[in-house]
């Protein structure tokens, strides 16, 4: 498993989305290199208990059990949170933080991390994403535009395996695709309804990490085709699915350079005052609580946005004495996430003489279609609209006695189509929504716990209002009844998208990293992961991040090659 001593080539905080490329890009180029992974080890086939169980064959038939879900407010609302995937979840008193305001943090602590059990929906940024904050005058412009992410989103995507359409959308580039599933009836008649009555409004196949159809790359990871079971949080025993453990993880073990390191929680980054850069890390053991130190040329943070804001702020120093690179004050602050409150359901009467396969791993995507290329609304920025049509069956439950017997002994019948919409919307990150640590509470590894204050604001509201009214308008027009728009005020948190607290950026007094995610401040640190997001965007943002990684980790390969780290 490679070097077993204490000293690395480089260090990698958390092995799951872009931990994971992180790992796999390093191990590659021959660096011997070591992944801290705070949870559990899970094995890819080896550890996915109940990918093959069938659905009697749980105690409580995929339910939570209500004492569960009581001692489990907050990881309870999560949609994925279900017995048969539960045991991938952190619960709420495993790891406890201070809500100043409402925040649900959805955390998944095993090697793989949350990659287990992601939605895997995956689109590029374009340039009106790279280029909103300096166009709409908020947060701060990035350092980077779309052609500098360009070569490495295809990079990661052919490794990756990436199903979808040559769309030729500027607001939402194409990829390098695998074959897209296809769109039921009712999405294909809503597309055309869109396309009718709108010009600035595409209904696409929503692009997402299956194998469709595996590519020799993919076989040689030892993937298969996607079965479209849509059981993909349990872990998928074909790997039809991009996740770290079947992928990455793997890749970077069979160079020999990869040491992993389950059950490590690091503390915080060593650094030292004369060399004037990172040594290591200091790591405690979750089980025995015992502190050691590892030490690297290069570190890697990518514990999961809110823990990598968590790791820097506790890394402090005599010359760091607000947490490491943090020169400017900013450490922690401009955290954003997705706004997901919003969503509208439908009927459709017509083309009752058609049904829908179940399993497929997506449906359609309407990419953001306001303030595209100009400000057009009372709110800024935009946000994406999902769209999936299906049909239910169900029994006949009229009547009582003999009759209500024979109603349910009845073949189930199909029922009218139904639609649904989710909102995406982008939020604006603010220097009053942060993540601090606590000035007293401390977690059981002596760690300071985290203090999280994010919001909504009256922008969202805006947003969420629009969203209702477009969408009204577009289900109208496609000839949709029984519309219900439903705002379901859920706290910032549970899309499961948080962002931010350690932007990239190109001065440093306003930003914590530059263009290639090096801390300004300490250039032989990196962050990569969500932390590192100076604006949020409408897109789901894994495929960014997996980007971002393969990209700096290249660039450190090369600063190390020249000795410049």
């Amino acid at each position: 498993m490679g070097d077993t001593t204490n000293t690395f080539d480089a260090i990698v905080i958390g092995s799951g989305m872009s931990g994971g490329w992180a790992a796999k890009e390093f191990c590659e180029k021959g660096l011997k290199t070591l992944v801290l992974e705070r949870g559990r080890d899970v094995k890819h086939l080896k550890d996915y208990p109940t990918t093959n169980m069938l659905p009697w064959e749980f105690k409580h038939r995929g339910q939570i059990p209500y004492a569960i879900a009581k001692d489990n407010p907050v990881i309870s609302r999560c949609y994925a949170f279900r017995e048969d995937a539960m045991h991938f979840f952190v619960k709420d008193n495993d790891h406890p933080y201070v809500q100043e305001k409402p925040f649900d943090w959805i955390r998944g602590y095993q090697v793989g991390g949350k990659s287990i059990m992601w939605a895997r929906q995956t689109q590029r940024w374009s340039d009106f994403d790279f280029e909103g904050p300096a166009r709409d005058g908020f947060a701060v412009d990035w350092p980077i535009r779309y052609k500098d992410l360009a070569p490495w989103y295809s990079y990661v995507e052919k490794f990756a395996g990436i199903s979808g359409n040559k769309d030729g959308l500027a607001e939402l580039p194409d990829g390098e695709f695998l074959p897209a599933w296809e769109l039921t009836c009712v999405e294909n008649h809503f597309k055309d309804s869109v396309a009718k009555n709108f010009t600035d409004r595409h209904v696409i196949y929503a692009r997402c990490a299956h194998l469709t159809k595996p590519e020799p790359i993919h076989l040689e990871q030892g993937r298969g085709q996607c079965q479209a079971r849509n059981l993909c949080q349990r872990g998928c025993p074909f790997g039809g699915y991009y996740n770290s453990n079947s992928t990455t993880i793997p890749w970077a073990e069979k160079t020999g350079n990869l040491t992993l390191r389950p059950n490590s929680v690091v503390h915080s980054i060593i650094y030292d005052e004369v060399k004037g850069k990172a040594t290591g890390v200091r790591v405690i053991d979750s089980v025995t609580k015992q502190a050691t130190e590892f030490f690297a040329k290069v570190i890697f943070v990518n514990a999961g946005s809110i823990n990598t804001n968590l790791v820097l702020l506790n890394s402090t120093s005599k010359r760091f004495p607000n947490g490491l690179g943090n020169d400017s004050g900013l450490l922690g602050k401009y955290a954003a996430f997705h706004n997901y409150r919003a969503r509208i359901s439908a009927k459709y009467e017509g083309l009752l003489d058609s049904t829908t396969e179940n399993g497929r791993a997506t449906g359609a995507y309407i990419p953001r279609f306001r303030n595209v290329r100009k400000q057009e609304t009372d709110f800024l920025r935009g946000y994406a609209v999902t769209f999936n049509a299906g049909r239910y069956s169900g029994n006949n439950s009229d009547g009582f006695g003999d009759t209500l017997a024979n109603n349910l002994l009845e073949k189930p019948k199909l029922g009218p189509w139904y639609v649904g919409s989710q909102f995406m919307g982008e939020t604006i990150p603010k220097e009053s929504n942060f993540i601090a640590l606590d000035d007293t509470k401390k977690d059981e590894w002596g760690i300071p716990q985290l203090r999280i204050s994010i919001d909504y604001d009256d922008n969202d509201e805006k947003m969420i209002k629009d969203f209702m009214e477009q969408t009204t308008d577009m289900y109208t027009k496609a000839g949709f009844t029984d519309i219900k728009p439903h705002d379901s005020k859920q706290a910032p948190g549970l899309d499961i998208h948080e962002m931010g607290g350690v932007r990239m950026g190109k001065d440093p007094k306003t930003s914590l990293l530059n263009e290639w995610n090096q801390l300004h401040a300490c250039k032989n640190v990196f962050v990569t992961d969500g932390a590192c997001m100076t604006s949020t965007s409408t897109q789901n943002p894994s495929l960014t991040y997996m980007a971002l990684t393969a990209r700096a980790a290249n660039h450190a390969i090369d600063l190390l090659k020249k000795n410049e780290l």
